[in-house]
């Protein structure tokens, strides 16, 4: 059977990265992935250990020439965020991504692509399985649970080792070396449920934004129409997201409705509104009322309240920024709103590269929230960010590569988003990071894809970056 990916360049990384896309591995689903990974290894003869996480470690020796060079640690994840769009029938827990080139870029098919950090992967399987490749020591570090919890990279024995310089791959951005990144923890509310005696019939109130760009967070948007809708209708469930670190596209309600008229005159409004406020960012935000055909008990009043009004006072969206440079300092998400036969729970995802202003701003602020409402906030699973090192040989290095190859400066910078880089140098004393990879767009969306050039030449880039620490 032809490979979709077969005559890409580099061979190796898109051959590695088409095996892995066949293997389910979305965040907590990674036994079947580190397992590959694992007998991939023995089978090559790499020095591996797989340890009590899945996470995978495996160690190669220099290359002639290379023995006394400092020990390099290349390192990415293998969960992937698994999204896609609404009504598509593919079942993350089995089925395969379906992998499609469209000019010059790599898709999946109506789902996450897995680039992120699948790349990161195919890049060390290539060095490793390479003869020709001329590098330091090598410790590849494959983690699990990045995307929803870092619990990979937070457990992972630091005893294990001896690398001085950190190459993370899990940027997405050709021609950027990440130097400082964001810390950020999850901040869920609890809400218990208690229906009412009696049933009515339902009608589903959706939000739906833009899949390519994101812009509208769907489950905030429907807790102003909720707001506004409150004495003309019931709330009878409610749901909105998928995952804590992506904008939720689709958000909804099942409501009973008492003033039928009143409703209809509102959708019409909100529809305008939305319109009028996304016209630039998020022109495809729509709102919907849909008769279900059926009955159902809806929430009781009080009930009701507190989701409507916890939906709404939970900040979303930039808290602080920088004011010397162009970075989001802090920031929080309210991407998933889930109900079951208990609770209605509103999870967030909460980032900042001052520690501070999450543990002691954000998370005081949802804690109040919790108090003034009288429902449950649980915050917890904070990691560290990762503060812009002064001083870094390796940054060095690697800027001076860069300009070899490219003939001008590389953008140096800090990014608002999570990686790992933070747990592994609070863990590894006197270690040396930076972050790179290629050009990747949308992830975390059903739209992700990558540049197949830009996955070459930062591939031929990390090799001579490789050949330069010596």
């Amino acid at each position: 059977m032809k490979r979709v990916l077969e005559g890409l360049k580099p061979e190796k990384v898109f051959y590695y990265f088409e095996e892995i896309s066949q293997i389910p591995r979305g965040s907590g689903n990674e036994k079947q992935i580190s397992d590959y990974l694992y007998n991939l290894a023995k089978l090559k003869g790499w020095d591996v250990i797989q340890d009590d996480y899945f996470n995978i470690i495996i160690k190669k020796p220099a290359t002639v020439g290379y023995e006394n060079s400092p020990t390099v640690m290349l390192q990415g994840h293998m969960d992937m965020v698994c999204e896609k769009n609404e009504g598509v029938k593919h079942d993350f827990e089995k089925d395969p991504i379906k992998l499609r080139i469209i000019e010059g870029n790599l898709y999946a098919t109506e789902t996450t692509l897995g680039a992120d950090n699948g790349i990161a992967v195919a890049y060390a399987l290539s060095i490793l399985d390479s003869d020709d490749v001329k590098h330091p020591p090598l410790e590849v570090l494959i983690t699990v649970d990045e995307e929803k919890g870092m619990t990979g990279a937070e457990n992972v024995d630091a005893n294990i080792f001896k690398a001085r310089y950190l190459l993370n791959l899990d940027s997405e951005e050709e021609g950027v070396f990440t130097c400082g990144c964001a810390g950020g923890g999850g901040i869920n509310f609890r809400i218990p449920v208690k229906y009412q005696d009696i049933k009515k019939v339902a009608y589903k109130v959706s939000i739906g934004s833009d899949i390519d760009k994101e812009r509208g967070n769907a489950n905030k948007i429907l807790g102003r129409i909720l707001y506004d809708l409150y004495d003309d209708i019931e709330l009878i469930s409610i749901k909105g997201g998928s995952k804590g670190n992506a904008i939720p596209r689709e958000s909804q309600a099942l409501i009973a409705v008492s003033n039928m008229e009143k409703v209809q005159e509102k959708i019409i409004k909100w529809n305008n509104i939305l319109k009028n406020e996304y016209s630039f960012t998020d022109s495809a935000v729509n709102v919907t009322l849909e008769n279900l055909g059926y009955e159902a008990a809806p929430l009781v009043k009080d009930v009701f309240k507190k989701v409507v009004h916890a939906i709404n006072l939970i900040p979303t969206g930039v808290f602080t920024k920088s004011t010397a440079i162009d970075l989001v300092i802090s920031s929080n998400n309210l991407g998933v709103i889930t109900q079951n036969e208990e609770y209605v729970e509103l999870q967030n995802q909460a980032r900042s590269s001052v520690k501070s202003l999450l543990t002691d701003n954000i998370a005081q602020i949802m804690k109040q929230i919790g108090e003034t409402l009288d429902i449950e906030c649980n915050i917890g699973g904070f990691y560290p960010g990762w503060e812009y090192a002064k001083e870094s040989e390796l940054r060095e290095i690697c800027i001076e590569t860069f300009k070899n190859i490219y003939g001008h400066e590389p953008v140096v910078s800090a990014i608002h988003a999570g990686l790992e880089c933070g747990l592994l140098l609070e863990k590894i004393s006197g270690l040396d990071a930076i972050s790179m990879g290629p050009d990747a767009y949308d992830v975390h969306s059903p739209n992700e894809h990558i540049s197949i050039k830009s996955t070459e030449n930062v591939y031929n880039l990390l090799l001579e970056i490789l050949k330069r620490i010596k």
